[in-house]
């Protein structure tokens, strides 16, 4: 088959095409660039655990925890352990790790001038044409447009891009400096002298990117007045200006919208194309990230025919419906943070609601940051195919915890960093670390729980753990390539375990829907 055309060459854009080198699917990079990437230390952006997990990180810091304020005095402070900590990391570091390692990608092809000027569909494939330099047509099988906001594949397809815009407005800096908070994260409101809300938070190398709320309409801000606001800054906190090396800065502003499709025929929208927010701290390119997840394995799976074309219709019914249910949620969350109830309402005994909208986004927590979950999915395993399923710690649609595994040639380490290829069977069994693999490979349920995986429909790799939290003795954990679970079964009921994967790669959606009409299906779910 052709290969997958990726057009735009952000980290969105990239990532999805190093997932599908690694689910063994070509793919074609048009990056309308000449291949540079602009290094600016005041764009950034704060990644889930789970989603740095997934993507070639080189660098980025971890906050040791993430402090509240008013007028220099603390109001809270939330520790952050190691695996709840997310990772704040400059965007050009992380787009050229994704380079680096696609450049070592045979499958995966970054053509640089390429701008797409049209496309064309039929019943087997994608024709892109591009200008510039590197002009040329390209056959694909599908294309994904992971071209920014202004996403030139949305305009050629006709999809509109409902929302808002101007919600949030911030002036930015990047300083190298040293503060009183090393390595921790912080927001404070009304500093002496500096009006509104001051958010730092630490990178690499002793960087600090400092973010101050403007109004979202208001007049530009000028390099004097950025520079006041700096000196201002650093001595309420300090009580002087410390010396700081001035890196960067910019105006970064938030705006809400949500494309009607993500998908037109074999055409697909991904990132900043599909939707856009990062009011409240809520994380934009983290969200992209998830969407090249959770397309990357359902196109793998249908390039290699390994499933039927109603599995791609679950990628919008997952993510614009999880995305939607964030912006809804910020909708919620806007009039009551920025609206009325005054600066009273972050000292002890006042309105715990707004301090903690104030950080979910931020540490990736509650409606407004926490991981997608997909429980309501059409992909979800059906009652009466799966009628056993039992409940563990992690609800099904949700991310899996990063437990220790073993493999089956006897290597051990993270369920994380099995994530991202296969379809991953974990099998809790205590006691297995303290016992050579050559023998409970032979004993119990794993000589038919190991049949059993190797003659499923798609690729899959059979591990095993001493515990997955709530989870008793022999239960088998079904985790989809993207890292959440698919359902939970007690022991080795192997026709049940087919009907999950059966569920997860599409094909009960396909047998229930014969008259070819599982989109509406998927609109609906």
């Amino acid at each position: 088959m052709d290969p997958v055309i990726v057009v735009g060459a952000g980290p969105v854009g990239l990532a999805l095409s190093l997932a599908l080198a690694r689910h063994g699917v070509p793919s074609v990079v048009l990056d309308g660039g000449d291949g540079g990437i602009e290094q600016r230390a005041a764009r950034t952006c704060v990644l889930h655990p789970v989603t740095a997990e997934r993507v070639p990180l080189l660098g980025g810091a971890r906050w040791a925890a993430w402090r509240t304020g008013r007028r220099g005095q603390a109001v809270r402070r939330t520790e952050l352990g190691a695996p709840a900590s997310p990772v704040h990391v400059q965007q050009y570091a992380l787009e050229r790790s994704l380079r680096a390692a696609l450049e070592r990608e045979p499958l995966a092809r970054i053509v640089t001038g390429a701008r797409l000027e049209d496309l064309e569909q039929d019943g087997h494939g994608v024709l892109a044409r591009t200008r510039g330099p590197g002009g040329a047509r390209w056959r694909g099988s599908y294309l994904v447009g992971c071209d920014g906001a202004r996403s030139t594949v949305r305009k050629l397809l006709g999809i509109r891009f409902p929302g808002r815009t101007s919600v949030e407005r911030h002036a930015v800096a990047a300083l190298r400096l040293e503060l009183p908070w090393d390595g921790e994260a912080l927001l404070h409101h009304d500093l002496p002298g500096v009006p509104g809300e001051v958010v730092a938070r630490p990178l690499p190398n002793g960087v600090w990117r400092l973010d101050w709320l403007l109004a979202p309409r208001g007049d530009l801000v000028t390099p004097e007045e950025l520079l006041d606001r700096i000196r201002g800054t650093l001595s309420a906190w300090c009580g002087e200006v410390p010396p700081y090396e001035l890196l960067d800065t910019g105006v970064h502003i938030a705006h809400q919208r949500l494309a009607r499709h993500w998908r037109s025929g074999r055409a697909f929208l991904a990132g900043d194309a599909a939707h856009l927010l990062g009011a409240l701290g809520t994380r934009s390119v983290d969200e992209g990230l998830q969407d090249a997840a959770n397309l990357a394995w359902k196109l793998a799976l249908c390039w290699h025919r390994r499933a039927p074309q109603e599995l791609l219709e679950t990628y919008e019914a997952e993510r614009r419906g999880s995305v939607g249910a964030r912006l809804r949620a910020l909708d919620q969350a806007l009039p009551v943070v920025r609206g009325g109830g005054g600066l009273r309402t972050l000292l002890p005994g006042g309105s715990r609601g707004r301090l903690e909208l104030l950080t979910d986004g931020h540490l990736g927590r509650g409606a407004l940051g926490g991981p997608p979950a997909y429980g309501r999915s059409p992909l979800a395993p059906a009652g009466d195919a799966v009628p056993s399923a039992v409940a563990v710690g992690t609800d099904a649609g949700t991310p899996v915890p990063d437990v220790p595994v073993t493999a089956l040639d006897g290597s051990r380490g993270r369920l994380w960093e099995r994530i991202g290829r296969d379809l991953l069977v974990l099998l809790v069994a205590p006691g297995t670390r303290v016992w050579d693999s050559r023998h409970w490979l032979s004993a119990g349920l794993m000589p038919e729980l190991a049949s059993v995986v190797e003659r499923l429909p798609v690729p899959a790799e059979l591990l095993v753990a001493e515990e997955y939290p709530g989870a008793t003795a022999h239960t088998v954990v079904v985790v989809r390539p993207d890292g959440h679970l698919a359902a939970a079964l007690p022991g080795a009921r192997t026709g049940e375990l087919r009907a999950c994967v059966d569920a997860v790669r599409g094909a009960l959606l396909a047998a229930a829907d014969p008259t070819g009409d599982a989109a509406g299906a998927a609109d609906r779910a």
